[in-house]
């Protein structure tokens, strides 16, 4: 009787990211049980998704493309059965794979998230796009040039904390920075809100340096940020090589040109992984997130306020006015907290009404199913 593929070294798995324990097991409960349950299975880590398929890896520079579940090929409808996007494997994700080779291999089960960044898909109706799962560190992104912005960075905050994992504010081209005095306050003002930040050379494998923390064995990070931003330029700088396609930036507004087109995860000369992403300009929120732990500041005030509705406009004793006027908030940076606030507030709302009509949809089906039943007795 053939055994099947040999399982792959737990080494080998940590490299690409597998959480261990000291017993040489992954540190993730629900990952051992899924692993008992299916003993014939074997650990693969999602390291490319594509319109025809996946392609995965059981340890570094070891990647195979696999078959997935049909319930993942289909549209999500009642009709036609299938799951919701970011129910489905995507890059960074841990799956089991069955198989004895390479070319028959398939995902048997896609084991929980321990962390996940999304973002609303564009479009009318509700939809939610998975960024990247399982990682440990997200690295926003940000040239210190013509398209740094101080508001595109807390957006990216409101999603990134959102998932579960730490954020850490890279900011990029620090050798052709003339930092302005409003630029230096915004990097003051995020370090003083608990934000890790750190400026970079992105060319220079001195400075980049400074990112090895959070790239260490078992650990994953992804790069996410603005066309031009960097990303792809900082991760052949951590890898050593030229690996990844770089363009430069229009002079006019530093802004720059898809040059990565899909989502990876590349194991790191550190021991860690790194998921590089295309530059992504809309960020809209899923209804998930909680402004207020990352507007701490904000909220401070409001309950300092004489009123517990006050609106922060006109009322009297308003201590978040009485604080933009004092010069202690920036109006800036209250006003994208009320958009904000108000996006997260429409997506919530457009996500209930999905759930609701998904609701409506089964008791309709069941009710159409009583019918064809007592109709034609079936039993």
């Amino acid at each position: 009787m053939n055994p099947g593929p040999k399982p792959p070294a737990p080494a080998d798995l940590q490299a690409i990211g597998w959480p261990l324990a000291d017993d040489g097991l992954p540190s993730e409960p629900a990952w051992r049980e899924a692993l008992i349950l299916r003993p014939h299975a074997r650990p693969a880590r999602v390291v490319e998704q594509h319109r025809s398929g996946y392609i995965v890896a059981d340890a570094p520079d070891h990647n195979f493309p696999v078959e997935s579940l049909p319930e993942w090929q289909r549209p999500a409808t009642y009709r036609k059965g299938g799951s919701a996007p970011e129910e489905r494997p995507a890059v960074g994700d841990w799956v089991l794979i069955e198989g004895n080779s390479e070319k028959h291999a398939k995902i048997v089960e896609l084991l929980p998230r321990r962390t996940a960044i999304k973002r609303a898909a564009a479009g009318e109706h509700y939809k939610q796009q998975l960024i990247a799962a399982n990682v440990d560190t997200v690295f926003v992104v940000c040239g210190l040039d013509a398209d740094f912005n101080v508001r595109r960075i807390e957006r990216y905050l409101l999603l990134v904390r959102t998932g579960g994992a730490e954020p850490v504010v890279v900011l990029t081209k620090s050798d052709i920075a003339d930092t302005d005095s409003a630029v230096a306050i915004s990097v003051l003002e995020l370090a003083a809100h608990d934000i890790a930040v750190r400026a970079v050379n992105a060319k220079d494998p001195d400075s980049v340096a400074a990112l090895h923390p959070w790239l260490q064995p078992g650990h994953t990070a992804v790069l996410v940020g603005s066309s031009g931003a960097g990303k792809s330029t900082l991760t052949n700088t951590l890898l050593g090589i030229e690996k990844m396609k770089t363009a430069g930036v229009r002079e006019s507004d530093s802004r720059g040109r898809h040059t990565t087109t899909y989502r990876a995860l590349i194991p790191l000369p550190t021991g860690g992984c790194m998921i590089d992403t295309p530059g992504m300009r809309e960020l809209k929120p899923t209804g998930e997130e909680d402004v207020a732990e990352n507007f701490s500041d904000i909220e401070a005030l409001a309950e300092q306020c004489r009123f517990r509705d006050c609106k922060h406009q006109k009322e009297p004793g308003c201590a978040v006015r009485a604080a933009i006027e004092a010069g202690q908030l920036d109006p800036q940076r209250f006003a994208n907290f009320l958009k904000l606030s108000d996006e997260v507030a429409s997506a919530a709302n457009k996500a209930a009404n999905r759930r609701a009509q998904k609701a409506d949809d089964k008791v309709q089906v069941k009710s159409l199913n009583k019918r064809l039943d007592d109709k034609y007795g079936r039993h």
